[in-house]
């Protein structure tokens, strides 16, 4: 364990935190999303939902402002599907830890998959909510 740093937060996760450069995608996945076979790197967050996950890497985890998305979810199957409930909550989440509303930007299932594929890595958990996946690009952290 470690002061200051959630104990969501495995060490195989700070690590691949770390690792990270600006502009890498992350891919936070839901219970239903093929983690282990679009991964290039998976890190398991098994019995984790994701908005708390989410909580704890935006304490670390610089969004990128360069980019005219840097959050990505993936869009319901049918368009007459309502906004999943969960989105809204990515929206608070992003907000508070960035100070600033970040955008969600929904794709189309199979282009979010094949993103998924080019990203960094996937951490995959136990959320049960549906459609709950979200691609975060990585920021830089500016010095004081």
């Amino acid at each position: 364990m470690l002061k200051g740093i959630s104990p969501l937060l495995s060490p195989d996760l700070l690590a691949t935190l770390a690792r990270m450069g600006h502009g890498d995608d992350l891919v936070i996945a839901d219970g239903n999303f093929p983690s282990e076979g679009v991964a290039q790197r998976l890190v398991r967050a098994d019995g984790h939902d994701v908005v708390p996950l989410l909580n704890a890497i935006l304490q670390l985890f610089p969004i990128d402002t360069f980019v005219a998305d840097p959050a990505i979810v993936m869009q319901p199957v049918d368009p007459n599907t309502p906004e999943p409930p969960i989105w809204s909550e990515f929206r608070a989440a992003l907000h508070r830890a960035e100070g600033r509303p970040i955008p969600l930007a929904p794709i189309e299932r199979h282009e979010f998959y094949a993103r998924a594929k080019q990203a960094f890595a996937v951490i995959a958990t136990g959320e049960t909510a549906v459609y709950a996946n979200l691609m975060l690009k990585k920021g830089v952290v500016i010095a004081d």
